[in-house]
């Protein structure tokens, strides 16, 4: 394998690493807001049940990200490493200004920029793109809709219920916050081993696009040591700024959330465990009360996730053009 396959390689483990670190947030936000379990112990056992999930839950999300944009084949590896360095870049700033946007995105916009810069319109396949933006776009609305109407249906199972409920609703997200992890490894873990076999297809090293356990391996190995290390400020911003979260609202959300996720995992639809949490968060807490919710914070994540597409595809697009410039 080349040097620059090599590149690639470590910048998608850092991609995932950074997916793991500024995701982090979204799984054990709720769990350590509403005191179900100490900080170090949730992120240790999410980072384990992420490390599992796509080995339970198969790779067609890497496969959606891998072939379904643009053809392997008819790019080089220097236009990955493009999306790849926009990816990391903006991960970097917005872990840095605490929002919570998507890397989802960031990735998207990342391979879209560098390829049209690199080789133009005509490879892309708009079929695929308009799948993986169904997916992104929608996820959220499913999300907050889910976050609602589970609340809703919490509170009518539970209005008979004495105030020992909320130990049950404290200690259940340890299971509901295990099957989030899964959901969040079998969909965001995927997309940097869709990025590396695509490189590999592309270098020659394989023919097909089939993911190789290695490279399964070695990537939910970098997001859950992303998620052990844990972005303090992004799970500061999802477990308190919206409203204050209860053991009732963490497990809510939680489900909620897990469900939207998976069920997009499995149909290889890449989603932002972000925005699905995010909008989670706000579905339980208007199904309480609407005025519960700072709206002004969501607001301002809503501006970041509809800047992330066109400046990552800004920022590819500028670092490509420098590397051909610069003979990389």
């Amino acid at each position: 394998m080349s040097t620059l396959l090599y590149i690639l390689i470590g910048l998608a483990l850092v991609f995932n690493y950074l997916n793991g670190f500024h995701d982090s947030s979204n799984i054990v936000a709720t769990i350590i807001f509403s005191h179900a379990m100490p900080p170090r112990w949730a992120l240790f056992i999410t980072a384990i049940a992420e490390s599992a999930g796509p080995f339970i839950f198969g790779v067609a999300v890497a496969k959606t990200i891998g072939e379904e944009i643009v053809q392997p084949q008819a790019i080089n590896i220097q236009i990955i490493v493009a999306a790849l360095v926009a990816g990391i870049l903006w991960d970097i700033f917005t872990w840095f200004v605490g929002i919570p946007s998507s890397s989802s995105h960031a990735l998207i916009g990342g391979i879209l920029g560098a390829v049209i810069v690199g080789v133009g319109f005509s490879i892309i396949k708009i079929a695929g793109i308009l799948k993986i933006l169904l997916f992104l776009f929608l996820s959220p609305i499913f999300g907050l809709v889910a976050g609602y109407l589970f609340t809703h249906l919490v509170y009518l199972l539970a209005k008979e219920a004495s105030p020992r409920i909320n130990s049950f609703f404290k200690h259940a997200q340890i299971v509901t916050g295990v099957t989030l992890a899964l959901s969040h490894g079998a969909n965001d873990a995927q997309k940097s081993m869709g990025i590396i076999t695509m490189g590999l297809v592309t270098a020659g090293v394989l023919q097909t696009f089939v993911v190789p356990l290695w490279v399964i391996a070695v990537c939910a190995l970098a997001m859950a040591l992303g998620t052990m290390s844990g972005g303090w400020r992004l799970i500061r911003t999802l477990g308190s700024r919206f409203y204050k979260i209860r053991p009732v609202n963490g497990f809510s959300t939680q489900v909620a959330s897990a469900a939207v996720i998976l069920t997009s995992a499995l149909f290889g639809g890449p989603v932002s465990t972000t925005q699905v949490v995010s909008a989670a968060i706000m579905g339980v807490g208007a199904a309480e009360r609407v005025n519960k919710v700072r709206w002004g914070v969501a607001g301002q994540i809503a501006t970041a996730w509809l800047l992330t597409i066109p400046t990552t595809a800004l920022l590819s697009g500028g670092i490509y053009w420098l590397m051909v410039r610069l003979g990389i």
